[in-house]
């Protein structure tokens, strides 16, 4: 069973950056995919960021231009890094991943709250 650990996220005023972390352990698969995805009060869960393998990414639309994520390999570790963070940002993030064997897993998610 992949066990993903999620650490960072807080509190911090429109226009600060924060970083959030996500360690993968206990996977007798390869990860492919690695990735963060966010669900704000009363909205459906919505992706943020994915990274493959060979460090392609993908962004939500509403990220990009703020929003960085970058992957350690060795270490199965995910990072991302929040800039320019907007009201709007406020959610709880949900690290994820997808195995070599199709399964999908999920962190516990980290709470972000950016204030006016």
């Amino acid at each position: 069973q992949v066990q993903l650990v999620e650490s960072g996220g807080g509190l911090v005023q429109a226009g600060g950056s924060l970083g959030l972390s996500c360690a993968a352990s206990g996977s007798r698969f390869r990860i492919n995919i690695m990735g963060w995805y966010r669900q704000a009060p009363g909205k459906v869960r919505e992706l943020v960021a994915t990274i493959t393998r060979g460090a392609q990414t993908n962004y939500a639309d509403s990220v990009k231009g703020r929003f960085t994520t970058s992957r350690d390999l060795p270490k199965n570790i995910v990072y991302l890094q929040m800039n320019g963070l907007k009201p709007e940002d406020t959610a709880v993030y949900y690290c994820n991943a997808v195995g070599d064997n199709g399964a999908t897993y999920w962190g516990q998610g980290t709470q972000v709250t950016v204030s006016s």
